[in-house]
């Protein structure tokens, strides 16, 4: 078993206090949230430092007043840990570092370019131009019925006040546009987690040591990294492609997951490329 490194220790770490912190201050870890998760732009609680806290954030409570959630954090620093550390041990700590840390704003900075090409795809079918200022109202209107449906006529009572103040003039076509922009959570989802980060470990670990035999834990048999690996990011991809998820919680951030590895297969590549030249790193 490998031995826990500098760098993965203190990266523990600093998820570790996050998450006690999130857990203790405030109510339910709003503020926490609040302040450190990634919102979308198009969010009034989005701030640029959010891009890089996010990753060392994770979910802590359960929703609902379902109690403390671990798992999330669990699995990821045990990832964190089986993985970094024999990456870590053949980089070099800061070279390691710079290499999760670039996986993870790679990760979060994709997962938005996604959203973006989502909201120009539904926006672009407005027959009026909409500012600003007022797409983020009306992201922001809550329409769920609070089951966890949203229902239409809440939407248009929480739409008039948004249309008189801006002078809106939207035919139905455009109401259904906008109920469709409505219902993708650009107001109200947020991003927490290292995973991202930790697909590029994955890639790299895979990269650099193919022939290590890895398990499941409800499938122990033994698999090689380089049939493991790229397995684990296909079936992130067809759960990004098909909204259906397999092994994590429905609300994954998938493309996350894919831009992180895709942001450390890049990485590798570049470096293995260049290692016996003026542009390796040393």
């Amino acid at each position: 078993m490998w031995r826990i490194t500098e760098g993965v220790k203190h990266l523990i770490i600093i998820n570790v206090i996050l998450w006690i912190a999130t857990l203790t201050i405030g109510s339910e870890g709003i503020f926490m949230n609040n302040m450190f998760a990634l919102h979308f732009p198009l969010n009034i609680l989005f701030e640029p430092w959010q891009i890089f806290t996010h990753m060392f954030m994770h979910a802590s409570y359960i929703p609902g007043g379902g109690g403390i959630y671990f798992q999330h954090i669990l699995f990821n620093m045990f990832a964190l840990w089986m993985f970094g550390s024999p990456v870590e041990q053949t980089f070099g700590k800061r070279k390691f570092i710079f290499f999760y840390i670039s996986a993870g704003l790679g990760a979060a900075l994709i997962s938005l370019g996604v959203d973006y090409i989502s909201l120009f795809s539904i926006t672009s079918e407005l027959s009026i131009d909409i500012g600003r200022d007022a797409l983020r109202e009306i992201a922001a209107i809550d329409a769920s019925d609070g089951t966890g449906y949203l229902k239409g006529p809440i939407f248009v009572e929480g739409l008039e006040p948004i249309v008189q103040k801006y002078n809106l003039v939207i035919n139905n076509a455009d109401l259904n546009t906008l109920f469709e922009f409505n219902a993708k959570g650009f107001g109200f989802k947020t991003m927490v987690g290292a995973s991202g980060a930790i697909m590029g470990i994955l890639v790299a670990f895979g990269m650099l040591f193919p022939e290590s035999s890895l398990m499941l834990i409800f499938l122990p048999i033994p698999i090689k990294a380089k049939y493991f690996i790229p397995a684990i990011i296909g079936l992130d991809l067809f759960s990004a492609l098909t909204g259906v998820s397999i092994f994590s919680p429905s609300n994954t951030a998938y493309i996350a997951h894919l831009g992180g590895a895709l942001i450390g297969f890049l990485m590798m590549w570049y470096w293995k490329k260049n290692q016996f030249k003026k542009n390796r790193w040393d």
